[in-house]
């Protein structure tokens, strides 16, 4: 498993490989989907402010997100430094080819340093099969070895159960509780040192 870009003429669309799931860019064609899944209330009891209007998401994907996304990754291929600049890519089952989720990564204003978060959800119908903690290790992957990304943050709810195991799946090490906007998250930190070897365990 590793990264790779994939060309359709000019155009080149990231693609990170998992072992039954795979990370990629978001595309405009994926606005239906992508609309349907934030307005699941299993993901916006646990990520309130997602399920806007679907004029509002076609304007922050097609206008912010995507564009974003692309100055993240010309930032990484000149090997520049990605700053405060948002990673956001849809996840793709293989078996179908369908978009059950999304993996992203941006600076998160209310933690101190390391500030930079992994965040990520998946449609209830394909929760408990192990396709969060793949992405998350998948976006891992990348952002230290290729965006020369040093440590990550996450919160999670205390009360999303799923979450916090992902977090813990993937190595992050707890650091204690914090109250964001009157909810109660736990906060980890994974730092390049011990990515790499919880990548490998």
């Amino acid at each position: 498993m590793g990264n790779h870009v994939s060309s359709s003429g000019e155009d080149q669309i990231l693609r990170l490989d998992g072992e039954h799931i795979m990370l990629r860019e978001f595309i405009a064609e994926d606005l239906d989907r992508f609309h349907s899944l934030t307005w699941q209330p299993e993901i916006h009891s646990y990520l309130p402010g997602w399920n806007v209007s679907k004029d509002t998401r076609k304007e922050w994907l097609l206008q912010y997100e995507i564009p974003e996304t692309k100055r993240f990754l010309q930032a990484v291929k000149q090997k520049e430094d990605v700053g405060e600049l948002r990673l956001r890519l849809g996840i793709i089952l293989k078996e179908t080819g369908e978009l059950i989720g999304w993996c992203c990564s941006g600076i998160k204003d209310e933690l101190p340093w390391p500030n930079r978060e992994i965040m990520y959800a998946v449609s209830k119908d394909h929760r408990g099969r192990g396709y969060a903690a793949q992405a998350a290790q998948a976006m891992i992957r990348y952002l230290f070895d290729q965006a020369d990304v040093e440590a990550l943050c996450a919160v999670a709810l205390v009360r999303n159960l799923p979450s916090n195991r992902v977090l813990e799946k993937c190595g992050f090490d707890f650091q204690g509780k914090l109250e964001i906007e009157q909810d109660e998250y736990n906060s980890y930190v994974l730092r390049r040192s011990n990515g790499e070897r919880a990548m490998t365990e």
